[in-house]
């Protein structure tokens, strides 16, 4: 969705290194590194290549979407469970699973020879990455200690943000040069050397307490999470509610509704323990988080989108137009991290989310002129706003739980993270359906949506985040 790295993981939260250091700490780094580097770049670079992919399978409007969202469905349903199952069966083992099954994904997705094909390998992409991303940062948790353990996360985000950030402009040389199906071969060798790594330098035990698994709470939350996404993405293409659509989505809420009293029934033995909604913050936190991170995830599909097919970038020149929103984060984060663990969250998750959403209305010009007059102000508006959020709202999520829970709240709020952008990409149907200049009256419309979204996350930050809410060290 973007290139903001997923604080994601139970074991990273509440373990201890494990007591046999690793020989060679710094080689684990890197095999952490470049495991999650393929979801990384994955969750950016498909965006740009949505035009090229369109014009080759003859995928449009709703079908179109599903290149996006089901990837993201998978990723977001499964993330808590892929933490669970590091812990519970060795994290070395299952990140070299998830690294498996995204290569062998990769293979599928650039050998399509139909728009569904690919779904299916994006989908199978999805399902890897919730194995690698919280094992690839939970090796870390168990390799290092101290400020040695907060040095390396800190080169982890770095080089997740750095992944996200060159994988549109990469992605976009690829396509331009050789044809989307490029993007997909260039995890093979990552994939590669990321196994060979991991297998040869990465060496952490397995956790003694046994780690209790929610399997049919993963089950349930994918297929609700996916009855509600067809639903959603079939109304936005039809623009308006078939009945097809309307079951879908009936399902999809009933099916949801079962998970939670499925949930409530296994208490502590639960993916996502409910008691964690009695804190009002953190219920507030995470409604902030769907509707902000679902309008960034509008913002970095449409952008290229429109770029290419109204605009007509090349794929090259669409990729480079987002650099903006990683450099800019990666300046601003740490400065608000630091900030907002000395003064409380409140304020630069207030007034960022607003921040962004004035970035929005900027985007509204989008397509009335040139590059540096109309997107790069949005852009750097909106980069802005979410380097004053990014850091600090990890720290709120972390203040608003008890400290036997940090991990599930972390894990759940990046899943929520994903699921907003898995909503939007599904309402986008409707865009994705026009082309050429045309294009441009729907964007400018999404991009007021994504406005008020932003906006009323704020307004969650300013009701529901403590004005003294400061992370515990």
């Amino acid at each position: 969705m973007s290139s903001l790295p997923p604080h994601c993981d139970r074991a990273l939260a509440e373990g201890k290194p494990d007591a046999a250091r690793a020989a060679h700490p710094n080689l684990v780094l890197a095999t952490s590194i470049l495991s999650s580097s393929l979801a990384f770049i994955d969750g950016s670079v498909v965006n740009v290549g949505l035009s090229a992919i369109g014009k080759n399978l003859a995928g449009t409007g709703a079908d179109l979407s599903w290149v996006v969202s089901g990837y993201l469905l998978p990723l977001s349903s499964l993330l808590l469970l892929g933490g669970a199952l590091g812990d519970r069966y060795g994290r070395r083992r299952i990140l070299l699973t998830g690294i498996t099954i995204f290569g062998l994904a990769s293979l599928l997705c650039a050998f399509a020879i139909n728009l569904w094909m690919l779904v299916g390998g994006r989908a199978l992409q999805g399902i890897g990455a919730a194995l690698l991303l919280p094992n690839s940062l939970a090796v870390l948790g168990a390799t290092f200690e101290g400020k040695a353990r907060g040095r390396a996360i800190g080169i982890w985000a770095a080089a997740g943000a750095a992944a996200g950030a060159v994988g549109p402009l990469i992605g976009g040389w690829l396509i331009d040069a050789v044809g989307w199906r490029a993007i997909f071969y260039i995890n093979l060798p990552v994939a590669a050397l990321a196994i060979f790594m991991g297998w040869r330098f990465v060496h952490v035990k397995t956790s003694d307490k046994p780690v209790a698994l929610d399997p049919l709470g993963a089950l349930l939350a994918s297929l609700g999470l996916g009855c509600v996404t067809w639903g959603l993405a079939a109304a936005s293409a039809e623009k308006r509610m078939t009945a097809a659509s309307g079951i879908a989505l009936a399902a999809g809420v009933l099916i949801l509704l079962v998970f939670l009293w499925i949930e409530h029934r296994a208490g502590e033995r639960a993916m996502l323990p409910l008691k964690l909604f009695g804190a009002s913050s953190f219920s507030g936190l995470n409604l902030m988080t769907f509707l902000l991170y679902g309008a960034l995830g509008a913002l970095m599909l449409l952008v290229p989108y429109v770029m290419i097919e109204s605009l007509h970038y090349s794929a090259r020149e669409a990729g480079a137009a987002l650099l903006p929103f990683p450099i800019v984060l990666a300046i601003g984060s740490p400065l608000m991290g630091k900030f907002a663990g000395s003064h409380g969250s409140r304020l630069p998750l207030g007034i960022g989310a607003m921040i962004v959403a004035g970035g929005f209305l900027l985007g509204t010009r989008i397509g009335s002129g040139s590059y540096l007059a109309t997107v790069l102000p949005a852009m750097v508006l909106i980069s802005l706003g979410m380097a004053c959020v990014a850091a600090p709202l990890t720290t709120a999520v972390l203040s608003s739980v008890d400290a036997s829970h940090t991990g599930i709240a972390s894990g759940f709020n990046s899943a929520v993270a994903r699921g907003g952008g898995l909503i939007a990409t599904a309402l986008l149907g409707m865009v994705l359906t026009v082309r050429g200049r045309a294009l441009l009256a729907p964007f400018h419309a999404a991009m007021v949506v994504c406005a008020v979204a932003a906006a009323l996350a704020g307004v969650c930050a300013f009701v529901w985040v403590k004005g003294n809410n400061r992370q515990q060290m």
